[in-house]
């Protein structure tokens, strides 16, 4: 689920408390929109927390002498933080 699944899960929880007018004996349909209005919230914000962690990145250089030859070494490596 992504940034887009939570907001369609959000409208559908506003459709069902909001707009609807209907009554069915079963099921509270205001109780049901407000529970998909939270879940669609915090599918938001994990998956917008998510997506800005993954973005991140860390540049590590490590420097050097390699024994055998005498050369400096530069060694560079980028990663993710996941």
């Amino acid at each position: 689920m992504g940034i887009g699944s939570g907001i369609f899960i959000f409208v559908v929880g506003l459709i069902l408390a909001f707009a609807l007018n209907v009554q069915v004996a079963w099921i509270d349909l205001k109780l049901v929109g407000y529970i998909l209005m939270g879940a669609g919230f915090v599918v938001f914000v994990i998956s917008l927390i998510l997506t800005l962690r993954r973005r991140s990145s860390t540049v590590t250089t490590r420097r050097g002498v390699d024994p055998a030859t005498g050369q400096q070494i530069d060694e560079r490596r980028q990663s993710d933080d996941l």
